[in-house]
Formats: C-alpha cells, structure tokens, sequence
C-alpha cells in the first residue's frame, strides 16, 4: 500500500484542494483516484488561479457567449465552475460507489460575497445543487452566524454540504449543531435521512501564521528568557486548536442526540482539516498532515502536500496523541497574552474577506478575457 492508501486505512481520507481544466482533461484526476485520492475540493482563489492563469476554457467561454450574448459574467463564470464540478465528480463516482457514499466527492462554494446572507446562501445551494446535478457534490457553505440557519435548511433539503472556514471550537460546536438540526427536521418530515453527507472543514495552517506572528513580535523586545520562552510555542497553536476540536467531534457524535439520528440511518459529518499545506519553509511540510491523522476525518490538501504525502507522509493515529500538551500549549498562549478567541474570530472574518477578493478579481479577469475572445 502507499501511504494514501495507508491513511484511509486508518480512517483518514486524503482529499485534493485543487481542481482546473487541464488537470481534469489530461486525465490527472484520474491517475490521483487509482493512486488512492478519495475526494476534490475547491474555493474562489482555487478557481481564479485556474481560469484567469490558463486558456483551456477559452472554448466554453466563446460558445457561450456566441449562443447567448448577453449573458452576465457571474453566470458565465457559474457555468465553467459547474462544468469542471460535474466532469470531477463523474471521475470520482467510481470512488463514492466503493466506499458506500463515505468519499468520492467534488465541492463547490456558495458565492462568497452572500457569505453574510441567509437567505442568499440558502437559494444559491440549491441553485448549485440542482445545476450540478450529481450525487457526489458537496455545496460548501462558509461557517459565518449566517451560514449556520443556511446549514441547516440545506441539510434538511437533502443537499449534500461542505461547512467552510471553521477555526474555533466553539464554532464547530455550532457547525455540528447546524447539521444534526438538518437531520432532525427531515426526520421529523417523514424523510429520509441516510445517504447525505457533509463534512465541516477546519483550517489549520493559518492558525500558526497569525499565531507566529505574535509571538515573534512579542519575542523581540522581550528578555532573553521570555523571548526564548515565547518562541518555543511557535507552530503548536494550529495543530494543538484541531487536537480539542477533534475531541469535540468525538463527543457530539456518540452523544445519544447522534446515536438517535444513526439509528435512523443518519452518517456522522466528518471533520475536514483545510488549509494544510505548510507556510514557513522552517516547519516540516508534513507537519498539517502527520500529526492529526485519526478515524472519521479528511485531509485536503494542495499539490505540493499530495506530493509530499506519497513521497514521505507516514500513517500513524496522531490526532489523539499527547492531548495534555495540546491543551497546555493554547493555555501558555493565554498566559503569553495571545487571545486565541480573538485569532480565531479574525481569521474567519479575513478568510470570508480573502475569498470575496479572489472571487471579484476572478470577475474581472473573465470579463477582461471574455472581451478578449
């Protein structure tokens, strides 16, 4: 086995945070799949690099245009999104049919800019759900205070559903809230609840950049001792974060609330371990992916890390290990005077900010070449 095939294993589903034409056409996708990738994932940034930096969509964006002149950009730019969502998953059916529905799935993300709109998010799921047409799609839907109710609706709605851009414990807590309360109305309604799938997604790396950062700043006029103290907790905050989430996992789904809704047919809703590719050439570029490795959770990760991952990666259970240390790590933060609360709560804000900023520039970029064409 290789080492993607020795994490699933163990649990873990190794995911691909990456999608573009060229990687579908080549038939790349589907020598990752036969390599053992269970799943795709995407985001605004993901589709900005792939249609503004190549010319393999160049095709769909002149026939569309030709048969329907008018048509706005933010529709053109949903149409070549939903093309290489469809084409993704029709690769990775093979997989969701071998793992009885567990992986073999693509996601696509809600516009971000509806990011604070329920109502928005929610209409523009089911759009995404129904313009896709394929069982193995998953809507992503950011983990904002308004995308909490659209979780729901969506998961009560039968829809597949990837929750997005979670930090904090206590916003995952809410995430699994969301997502149970989905089930429950469904069962509530006479519906079936077996076969939906969701996953909520946790960023790491970022964690530790905004965490570092602190820390370095903090440590450079500080005494010797501390400085030296403070830096010793550089790269453990994002890691020792996902560690007590994966805690909060655990006990939301053996609760009996859960073990109701299984009964009924009901799948947990994985943990997803997002932005996993290392960001300080001084950390082990593995160092989002060995060390939180446990049963019932993906990893998605960018190209450099999948390379990474078959050159070298190392399947162990990890996520479990040393929970003391992770718990002692986010206290000495506190005590150094890093809010953790107010890091998280930042990151998501920037995060929702970030991809609204891919998606405007990924805008711009198709009207400029649509002009082009």
């Amino acid at each position: 086995m290789n080492p993607l095939q020795r994490l699933e294993s163990l649990g873990q589903s190794v995911w691909y945070d990456n999608i573009s034409r060229t990687v579908l056409s080549s038939g790349e996708l589907q020598q990752m799949v036969t390599q053992g990738l269970l799943g795709v994932t995407s985001n605004p940034t993901i589709f900005e690099k792939a249609i503004a930096g190549s010319n393999a969509y160049d095709a769909q964006i002149r026939s569309s245009v030709r048969a329907t002149p008018s048509m706005a950009t933010g529709a053109l730019l949903q149409a070549l999104m939903v093309e290489d969502i469809r084409t993704a998953a029709d690769v990775l059916l093979s997989v969701y049919q071998r793992t009885g529905k567990r992986d073999g799935y693509v996601s696509i993300e809600v516009t971000p800019t509806k990011a604070r709109d329920t109502a928005a998010t929610i209409q523009e799921a089911q759009e995404l759900w129904t313009l896709v047409g394929r069982p193995n799609t998953m809507i992503k839907i950011p983990a904002t205070r308004e995308g909490l109710p659209a979780i729901t609706r969506s998961i009560s709605e039968g829809i597949n559903i990837n929750v997005t851009l979670i930090f904090s414990v206590q916003r995952y807590e809410e995430v699994a809230d969301a997502f149970l309360s989905g089930l429950e109305q469904r069962v509530r309604a006479g519906k079936p609840v077996a076969g939906i799938a969701s996953v909520a997604s946790v960023f790491v790396s970022r964690i530790d950049t905004m965490v570092d950062a602190q820390l370095e700043a903090k440590a450079r006029t500080a005494q010797p001792e501390e400085a030296a103290r403070l830096r010793a907790l550089a790269g453990k905050a994002a890691v020792a974060n996902t560690k007590i989430i994966y805690q909060a996992f655990k006990r939301i789904f053996s609760s009996p609330r859960f073990i109701a809704l299984q009964k009924a047919g009901a799948t947990v809703q994985r943990p997803l371990w997002g932005s996993t590719g290392t960001k300080n050439p001084a950390y082990s570029d593995l160092l989002y992916v060995d060390t939180i490795i446990g049963p019932h959770t993906v990893n998605t990760v960018p190209p450099p890390t999948y390379a990474a991952i078959l050159d070298h990666g190392q399947a162990a259970l990890t996520v479990e290990s040393d929970l003391d240390g992770a718990r002692q790590t986010l206290a000495a933060l506190e005590r150094e005077g890093i809010d953790m609360a107010r890091v998280l709560d930042t990151l998501e804000r920037d995060g929702v900010a970030a991809f609204e900023k891919s998606f405007d520039g990924l805008l711009k970029n198709l009207e400029t070449k649509r002009t082009a064409l």
